[in-house]
């Protein structure tokens, strides 16, 4: 100990990994890291590898804490979900309705998500707390 000596490699490089993502949080205010950002593929690899983990309850409780500490996202497609949620409600307050079409500023991506939730509605797909999320705006299914 005295002279630094490594005992677990595999915490050190958690560790400097965590360190990574924290520094990129306080950077842009978020955790989502992709190749396109500067620390590039491999902090989005580790960050996929600690969701595999995750999944497979094969993460100490102590890394999960220390991830939840810094509003990590164990679930990449619910995020997505969420802003596009988001979008949706930000076009609501500003036009007061949901029928957003690609002529509207927020364009193709944002109708295209309306109407994949409109299918999945239709196919039962969509679970029940989203279902309620979009009645709570008055999204229209047809």
């Amino acid at each position: 100990n005295s002279i630094g000596f490594i005992w677990d490699h595999l915490e050190q490089a958690w560790n400097q990994y965590f360190d990574q993502l924290c520094a990129f949080k306080a950077l842009t205010g978020h955790c989502n890291v992709s190749t396109k950002d500067a620390r590039g593929k491999s902090l989005e690899s580790w960050i996929n590898r600690q969701r595999a983990a995750y999944k497979k309850n094969a993460l100490s409780s102590g890394q999960i804490q220390r991830l939840n500490s810094i509003g990590f996202i164990w679930d990449h497609l619910e995020q997505a979900w969420n802003q596009y949620f988001d979008q949706l409600c930000a076009f609501k307050a500003l036009t007061g309705h949901c029928n957003v079409s690609t002529k509207d500023a927020r364009g193709k991506s944002l109708e295209s998500w309306i109407n994949r939730q409109r299918a999945a509605y239709k196919k039962n797909a969509l679970s029940s707390d989203r279902i309620q999320r979009l009645n709570s705006i008055g999204f229209i299914w047809d």
